[in-house]
């Protein structure tokens, strides 16, 4: 509903008068303005609302400058900063005391009051399905009760929680109830012959928005969990959770917990620790571009000049941006004697953008597909790549290659096409210790704060380091096939067994980080003649400044930058720089 596709509206013919003005503004019906929001009028600030905006330059309709330098006439300024202009008296206010001072001017002239407007989702509890948890509830001459333990004897419920009864089908039950309503032994089965059951049951985040308790104590017999339990465990370090979840389940979770702390069950009134949303991985959507009147398709290079409107395709047909024609006619009937005027590269190119994936946009990625085709590892650790995990993030098949290619390349570490597995047991040099304990340190980092995607990118820099220094050491690609498992779970059990070890990788001692391997003990410096920079020089941390000094003069660029001038001053700081005064 937020997205304005194509520009309509029309003109009524009728004028407003501004009420502080009394200038006379033209009104305007459009889709775009939501009958729900508001009053379902809208006063047009086309300079700061792009919609706004787009609509005046469809319609031609005078746009008044309220933002001076910060509206170009280009996009809307929807920022709230800066100071309103052209607005009468309320000209030089920043934007928000304008906004409060125009509110107040209409109270106090009675042509309006401050109201706030609620944005509410309803979000409903009962369901008539069969699954689900049933409500402990009956309805005597149809008003409906809750029931406790000692009512549920009495009324022949025999105890809670009431469980769901078998069933033959899930066919809708009498006048559009649930499936429940069909047996009808179940629903009478009271002790109260004009009493019966409710038949609707609760949606799926009823238990599962406080199941997470149960595990502090699932042998427990005589209640949910035991406070001694509950006390101990406390709450869930980290909860991650789409955003979607945030009503259907989080709010329940938190509803559920405050309920139980405040009935005194539990200790806290907060669930969880912390809260990570993930974002949506979308989908990238193909359009092509059919001239108006015909079945006749141009290429998005050439859209613009002929009469045109887009349509999607499916995601399937396209190389990246290139449409397989063919594939077009196959895909639908109507388009089998389509005509495609392509670039003049002979390419028909698509355009593209990112949008939810959904069947009905054509740009759905079937990860069983990818799976089948690159493997479980490498659909994993790409999605991890694609971006930050906070952060929705548009699905590219093609950019999965390079993911596929850094899992064959860490492979080659181990296994070698001719020769067969290369594993030696030789001992590593300094820069191999240096290159795995620099992973070490980086992926522990990165998953103790959710940058998987980093992570990504300090293995293939380990696994380019490491194959450039010729690394086949057991003592090495051990603790990287660890360090990976989290990530490439599959590949790393493959080679931790190809190791010679008989246990599960899943249960291997995480690689231990030792600081003295990525301590810098030399030091790049560079050397000035006068105060210019000529070369640079590397010595060791702890060097004495009598035998820099001694080196640097013996070097052969400073010498020939000397032209044979001897050293009035040699000045050396530490770990800085150092400069030869001649």
């Amino acid at each position: 509903m937020a997205e304005v596709k194509q520009v309509t509206g029309c003109f009524t013919g009728a004028y407003a008068a501004h009420p502080l003005t009394n200038k006379l503004i033209p009104v305007w019906l459009s889709e775009y303005v939501l009958v729900g929001y508001g009053t379902g009028a809208i006063m047009g600030v086309p300079s700061g609302d792009e919609r706004d905006n787009r609509f005046a330059k469809h319609f031609n309709i005078a746009i008044t400058n309220i933002f001076g330098d910060k509206y170009t006439g280009g996009d809307a300024y929807s920022d709230k900063s800066g100071t309103i202009q052209n607005s009468g008296f309320i000209t030089g206010m920043p934007i928000k005391e304008a906004a409060e001072t125009v509110i107040d001017t209409l109270e106090k002239l009675e042509l309006g009051s401050r109201k706030v407007n609620y944005r509410l989702r309803d979000a409903g509890f009962s369901r008539q399905r069969y699954w689900g948890e049933p409500f402990p509830v009956i309805y005597i001459d149809n008003i409906p009760y809750g029931i406790d333990e000692e009512q549920a004897k009495d009324t022949g419920l025999n105890h809670l929680p009431v469980e769901l009864p078998m069933v033959e089908h899930y066919k809708p039950g009498p006048e559009g109830q649930g499936p429940l309503a069909n047996l009808t032994d179940w629903v009478n089965h009271l002790s109260a012959p004009e009493a019966y059951r409710e038949t609707n049951t609760m949606p799926g985040y009823a238990g599962s928005s406080w199941y997470f308790l149960r595990y502090m104590d699932p042998g427990n017999n005589t209640e949910f969990a035991s406070k001694a339990a509950t006390s101990y465990w406390k709450q869930v370090d980290l909860y991650v959770g789409g955003t979607e979840h945030a009503v259907g389940h989080l709010l329940y979770s938190r509803m559920w917990t405050k309920a139980l702390c405040d009935l005194g069950y539990i200790e806290f009134d907060e669930p969880f620790k912390k809260l990570l949303n993930q974002g949506m991985i979308q989908g990238s959507s193909r359009f092509v571009y059919k001239i108006n009147g015909t079945n006749k398709f141009v290429s998005a290079g050439m859209k613009n000049e002929y009469d045109t409107h887009p349509l999607r395709v499916d995601v399937h047909i396209v190389d990246g941006l290139e449409l397989d024609t063919n594939a077009m006619k196959s895909w639908r009937p109507e388009y089998a004697d389509a005509a495609f005027i392509a670039e003049e590269d002979g390419r028909f190119l698509c355009s593209a953008e990112v949008e939810k994936m959904s069947k009905s946009k054509y740009n759905v990625v079937n990860p069983d597909d990818i799976v089948t085709q690159y493997g479980a590892d490498t659909f994993r650790m790409y999605e991890m790549f694609l971006g930050p995990i906070e952060i929705s993030k548009p699905w590219d098949t093609k950019g999965i290659e390079g993911v596929h290619r850094f899992l064959k390349k860490m492979w080659r570490l181990y296994a070698d096409e001719q020769k067969g597995w290369i594993v030696t047991e030789d001992s590593p040099v300094e820069a191999e210790f240096r290159v795995l304990h620099k992973a070490i340190k980086k992926i522990s980092e990165d998953m103790e704060r959710f940058s998987f995607n980093t992570s990504v990118s300090q293995f293939m820099i380990t696994v380019n380091d490491l194959t450039a220094l010729g690394c086949h050491k057991r003592s090495i690609l051990e603790p990287l096939a660890i360090l990976i498992c989290p990530f490439a779970p599959h590949i790393a059990e493959e080679l931790w067994h190809k190791l010679g070890n008989d246990t599960t990788v899943v249960a291997a001692q995480f690689p231990h980080f030792e600081e003295r391997y990525v301590t810098e003990n030399t030091k790049k410096y560079p050397v000035a003649i006068n105060g210019k920079t000529r070369i640079e020089m590397e010595f060791p941390l702890d060097a004495e400044k009598a035998a820099i000094e001694t080196e640097v003069l013996a070097n052969e660029t400073i010498i020939k930058w000397l032209e044979g001038k001897a050293p009035k001053n040699f000045i050396y700081i530490k770990g800085k720089m150092i400069n030869v005064v001649v």
